[in-house]
């Protein structure tokens, strides 16, 4: 199940899934932060910062997964 898409901004995937702020710091994406995160999609906040996009969405939506089965 994709619950985290690359056209979601980050902000809004901090708001509703507050336990992915650890992937985004493991990849060094701080940005979670900053006021690009409102109006910047995670596609194009991974491209900025030279994160691969597929495996970052891939490691979000697996931390959500988790919360969701607890």
């Amino acid at each position: 199940m994709t619950t985290i898409t690359k056209e979601m901004s980050i902000a809004d995937i901090v708001r509703q899934y507050p336990q992915t702020v650890r992937v985004f710091l493991s990849h060094g994406l701080v940005c979670i932060g900053c006021a690009a995160a409102r109006f910047e999609n995670l596609e194009m906040g991974a491209v900025a910062h030279g994160v691969d996009v597929d495996g970052l969405l891939k490691e979000l939506n697996a931390v959500v997964e988790e919360k969701v089965e607890d």
